[in-house]
């Protein structure tokens, strides 16, 4: 245990020895200092006494309210003073101010020992709370949403931010659960996540919210949330709660999901563009490594004559033309197959875990049925076809790119036949 340090102010050698006596007795350490000349602040930092005990009834060279307030205003450390029962009290009165606290030199050991504490606990009890006011004050200006639970995730303090992201008041939310308040779910398949809060409490780790976390507030708004839930320790390390900052991040979602838009699909078409037709076909390929019965196949489509319908109505009405013909090859083809614009008029098909060839064949088929009606593109009535490679996946090829190379291939031997055609690949 510390023992506190008590720094006399005055004239030394005219301290009672008996309250001296007294002082030590009950545990205190006793320093003094004497000449008040220079810097009289510096000396007591020097000291670093826990509380200081000036001597009102010495000489009168002592300004005390003066250096009352430096030591407080400076220093934080509380004053007392040190009087003489037969001392005037309008003496007192002048040195003091009703929330400081004096001592008599006649005090008995309990009296002393009661005036002093009380004055160090207060001290110290204002202190804690004047550090929890700045420390609510700075949560409570936080721009991100912060709520502080106990050590049984019981809600202590939920800021404003909080308040307004969740639709909770913290005035209705004081001593419950936060699993109970803070509903939050997987965005992708709708279940509730774990307690986070006591995961951090149980293993002292700091966590950081899933990407995927997804607030349900109290009108049954979902929020896309992220930042993280960090444990609280004391000053003997015990965790004693955790605090959960997180914020709404639904615009960085917009933002990720538009980049990933322009990085993986056509502005044009919408349809995905060649990054990404070729990641699922690598995908389809390490599958077919793995899968000696799965089967897949590529085709590859150009659109006959669609030169001419450029140079006819012109290159915007041709952009409309191929958003057009993008929905038609969509309704032609099942919803886990994949279809990609490659540039111009060219498209390419990835047709998954089929039986055999006759699947991608009666795709091709179905293509240029379609085509063979015309389409309303801006009120005028446009026909074409499209010539159409195939290429089936087996064992002999090494790389996906392969298959993809023979389709184009096939292609090009399809509109050397005329149009609307279709070839399998064959070496």
């Amino acid at each position: 245990m510390t023992l506190s340090k008590i720094l006399f102010i005055g004239d030394y050698q005219l301290i009672n020895i008996d309250i001296k006596k007294k002082l030590h007795k009950l545990g205190y350490i006793v320093s003094a200092i004497t000449d008040l000349g220079g810097n009289v602040i510096s000396k007591i930092s020097e000291e670093n006494p826990n509380i200081v005990l000036i001597d009102i009834s010495s000489s009168g060279k002592i300004n005390t309210l003066d250096i009352t307030d430096k030591i407080q205003q400076k220093l934080n450390i509380p004053v007392l003073y040190l009087a003489d029962y037969s001392q005037d009290q309008r003496l007192y009165k002048s040195h003091c101010r009703q929330q400081e606290y004096g001592i008599f030199k006649h005090y008995n050991e309990r009296e002393l020992y009661a005036v002093i504490e009380k004055a160090l606990y207060t001290h110290k009890f204002e202190n804690r709370v004047q550090s929890q006011q700045r420390w609510l004050t700075v949560i409570n200006c936080m721009a991100c949403a912060v709520v502080v639970t106990d050590n049984h995730g019981d809600i202590e303090v939920m800021n404003p931010a909080a308040e307004l992201l969740t639709g909770w008041q913290q005035y209705e939310v004081l001593g419950q659960n936060i699993a109970q308040v803070l509903s939050i779910r997987d965005s992708h398949t709708g279940e509730k996540i774990e307690n986070l809060v006591q995961k951090v409490i149980l293993t002292s780790e700091v966590i950081n919210l899933p990407d995927n976390c997804m607030l349900m507030a109290k009108n049954g708004k979902q929020i896309p949330i992220g930042d993280s839930i960090s444990p609280i320790y004391d000053r003997n390390g015990n965790i004693t709660g955790a605090v959960i900052v997180f914020q709404d991040i639904s615009e960085r979602k917009q933002i990720e999901a538009q980049l990933l838009q322009n990085a993986f699909y056509d502005s044009l078409t919408l349809l995905p563009n060649r990054v990404l037709f070729q990641d699922r076909l690598q995908q389809a390929f390490e599958r077919g490594k793995r899968q000696k019965d799965y089967k897949f196949a590529v085709l590859f489509l150009d659109l006959d004559g669609f030169k001419e319908i450029n140079d006819r109505f012109g290159h915007s009405m041709g952009d409309d033309f191929l958003a057009t013909i993008a929905r038609c090859l969509e309704s032609c083809l099942r919803s886990g197959d994949t279809i990609a614009r490659f540039g111009g008029d060219e498209f390419a098909i990835l047709l998954e875990d089929i039986v055999d060839i006759t699947v991608a064949i009666q795709v091709a088929q179905r293509i240029n049925e379609t085509l063979e009606s015309s389409l309303d593109v801006n009120g005028y009535q446009i026909f074409t076809t499209a010539s159409i490679g195939i290429t089936l996946s087996n064992h002999d090829y090494e790389e996906p790119g392969l298959l993809l190379r023979d389709a184009d291939i096939a292609m090009y031997r399809a509109k050397g036949n005329g149009k609307a055609n279709y070839v399998v690949f064959q070496k």
